[in-house]
């Protein structure tokens, strides 16, 4: 995916939650995040307990609709997710966490 097609695609959804659910609230995506979270929780946990058949199917639905759900509070929020997303990687990519297993960077560069 280049850079700008999460921002195009989260534009794309912003008028297709304005069509369907106007005026929605931050907290509604926010809780449907938590929702997807428990179903992938729940479909991951089947599977290591070996009581369900448990294909990828329920993984790639939920960590769809999870990515789905982040679009619809970063609108809410007046965020750009692709912006978001990058920044936290640039940050997170950082971190070295074989060297320094305490924090992921050296001591002098920890904020």
């Amino acid at each position: 995916m280049a850079v700008g097609e999460i921002s195009a695609m989260q534009d794309s959804h912003r008028a297709w939650v304005q069509y369907n659910f106007p005026g929605q609230p931050a907290w509604q995506p926010l809780l449907g995040i938590c929702e997807e979270a428990g179903e992938l929780c729940h479909a991951h946990l089947k599977g290591e307990q070996g009581i369900r058949a448990v294909g990828p199917e329920k993984k790639e639905d939920a960590l769809g609709d999870i990515f789905i759900y982040m679009m619809s509070y970063a609108n809410a929020e007046g965020l750009d997710l692709e912006s978001c997303i990058l920044k936290a990687w640039a940050e997170v990519s950082q971190r070295d966490w074989r060297k320094y297993p305490k924090t992921g960077m050296p001591a002098e560069e920890r904020v």
